[in-house]
């Protein structure tokens, strides 16, 4: 079996579940007892907290434990309007975004706030200058990914941050849900106010997930309960969940170098083996893209059945992303982006790991151009 849809979801680290399963078993206790085992189970929070805070270079009082991406965007974008109202009620964001900043928006939107949704050029990036003009004296949140789930271009998060800095008043969310490991940033540097992340695509558990919260920077709450997380997440905590978050974590930045430099290199020869082949159009850019993602359309052909027929050879690959892969509808970011429907309904889009191999590729390249004339063959 060759993996390609790592964008997807990762297959966990092996001991990400080793020490999922070694905290459920044995320190199961509730972290708000008062008993040795409650006491142990929040030991164990904390220690995993501290690691997180240390990894992404940042306090360990500045990071929340969420249930992964969605919950975390979401908690961040409505969090900040609903507590900074009566300050503003505008806020800008991308016309690319993820659909769980895309419905959160729309959502705002019905409660009366006003949403800017800036467009993005050819290679899926918006300009740090549209940003700026966009601004208003009402402005209060700016949302942005760091690197396009579908085609993998990377937003310009430097260069919006240092426009933020001049803007005291505005804060900056940015969903780094796809860059972890792969793109390398500077939450601090960049001043980034709340800051997304999601175990399941760095080989760790679904349902599990962290938000950052720079110190002074407050939200409102999106759950009523206990007062877990600093009372900014009620609900108990996942103990077992972000010792595995974190866990996964470690090993992937211990990774990141090495393996950042292997998807480079796998990803360019996809490319190179891509362009040979009569009738597919890449659409991921070659400049400020991460590595790890390729997007191509198959001229005149359907994606879902080509990737019904790649699966047959035990190669799996995907269309748009996961969480819009089964509404059998274009890809929003492929037209915004200018490309022609037809294209953007027939697009594939291959995700990497670290653990993928310059000899899976060769395979995969083999494998797609086969699919391809065959395919082509059926329907002339």
């Amino acid at each position: 079996m060759i993996y390609f849809d790592n964008s997807a979801t990762t297959k966990p680290y092996k001991e990400v579940l080793d020490s999922f399963l070694t905290v459920s078993s044995e320190y199961f206790g509730n972290p708000s007892s008062l008993h040795g085992l409650g006491g142990q189970a929040e030991k164990l929070l904390s220690q995993a907290r501290e690691q997180v805070a240390k990894l992404l270079a940042v306090k360990l009082s500045e990071i929340y434990f969420t249930s992964g991406g969605t919950e975390g965007n979401n908690l961040a974008i409505k969090g900040a309007a609903l507590l900074n109202k009566n300050r503003g009620r505008h806020l800008i964001t991308s016309s690319v975004e993820h659909p769980s900043v895309r419905a959160a928006m729309e959502q705002l939107e019905q409660e009366g706030f006003e949403i800017t949704y800036l467009p993005v050029d050819a290679t899926g990036r918006i300009s740090a200058a549209d940003v700026e003009k966009a601004i208003r004296k009402e402005t209060i949140l700016i949302s942005m990914m760091h690197v396009n789930n579908e085609v993998g271009t990377v937003q310009p998060i430097e260069e919006v941050g240092k426009i933020v800095k001049n803007y005291p008043t505005i804060l900056f969310h940015v969903d780094a849900i796809q860059s972890i490991g792969k793109v390398p940033f500077s939450l601090t540097e960049n001043n980034i106010d709340f800051c997304s992340i999601s175990g399941h695509k760095f080989h760790g558990l679904k349902g599990t997930g962290a938000l950052y919260i720079r110190e002074g920077a407050r939200i409102a709450p999106l759950f009523s309960g206990g007062s877990q997380e600093r009372k900014m997440r009620s609900g108990t905590e996942n103990v077992a969940g972000a010792v595995a978050l974190s866990k996964a974590l470690r090993m992937t930045m211990e990774k990141s170098a090495a393996g950042t430099e292997r998807m480079k290199k796998i990803q360019s020869m996809l490319r190179t083996g891509l362009n040979r082949i009569e009738g597919i159009t890449i659409n991921t850019p070659i400049e400020n893209a991460a590595p790890h993602i390729l997007n191509f359309s198959l001229n005149g052909l359907k994606s879902e059945v080509f990737i019904h027929a790649l699966e047959q050879r035990e190669i799996f690959v995907s269309t748009t992303s996961a969480c819009s892969s089964k509404k059998k509808s274009p890809s929003k970011t492929l037209l915004e982006m200018g490309v022609p429907e037809s294209a953007a309904e027939s697009a594939v889009r291959i995700s990497l790991s670290f653990d993928n191999t310059e000899a899976e590729a060769a395979t995969v390249i083999e494998a797609i151009e086969k699919t391809v004339n065959q395919l082509r063959k059926v329907m002339n």
